[in-house]
């Protein structure tokens, strides 16, 4: 069973994708931890082990755990855990929102996505942290700025949104809604 370390320090790597904002693209070390309280958006069905921190139980996770969103929520995703959850979603919608910790515009764009997540309950939301450890899949998926929003449907990208445009955003996903 592979454990995570948690680390608060922060590896930063400058990176060639442009945030709107003109941000260096960093990369951090993460790790899932969750309440053994239930108040986590998603569930574990493989490989987690439990510790005990200040008197409380957490779970820690590794990257070969499968992720199961929650509807009304935005699921964070990896590279490991992304397709999974394409292939899941059958034929609804899946909206992706490719970030960085550092990018200004998707900080601004960040809880206006999680109200979208809220108001379309037929649409799976989720999130991926564009550090060096998702490298492979944003370069799979084409990004070329932050953030991007990518749609999909049945496994295939039908729609992007670069940058911080909400209305464009809610546009794409209205069309894909009605399609």
């Amino acid at each position: 069973m592979a454990l995570l370390h948690l680390s608060s320090s922060a590896a930063i790597r400058p990176s060639p994708l442009p945030c709107a904002a003109n941000h260096p693209i960093t990369s951090a070390p993460f790790s899932r931890v969750s309440s053994s309280s239930g108040s986590s958006s998603f569930s574990v069905s493989t490989n987690a082990r439990k510790t005990k921190k200040n008197g409380s139980a957490f779970t820690v996770r590794s990257s070969l755990d499968t992720v199961v969103p929650a509807v009304g929520q935005v699921t964070e995703v990896n590279k490991d855990t992304f397709w999974p959850i394409v292939e899941a979603a059958g034929d609804k919608a899946v909206v992706l929102d490719m970030y960085t910790q550092w990018c200004g515009p998707c900080k601004v764009m960040a809880p206006k996505f999680q109200e979208l997540s809220q108001k379309y309950s037929d649409v799976i939301f989720l999130k991926l942290d564009c550090n060096q450890e998702n490298r492979p899949l944003a370069k799979e998926l084409g990004i070329r700025v932050v953030p991007t929003f990518k749609i999909l449907k049945d496994n295939k990208v039908v729609k992007e949104v670069t940058g911080a445009k909400f209305d464009d955003l809610v546009l794409a996903i209205d069309t894909i809604r009605s399609s």
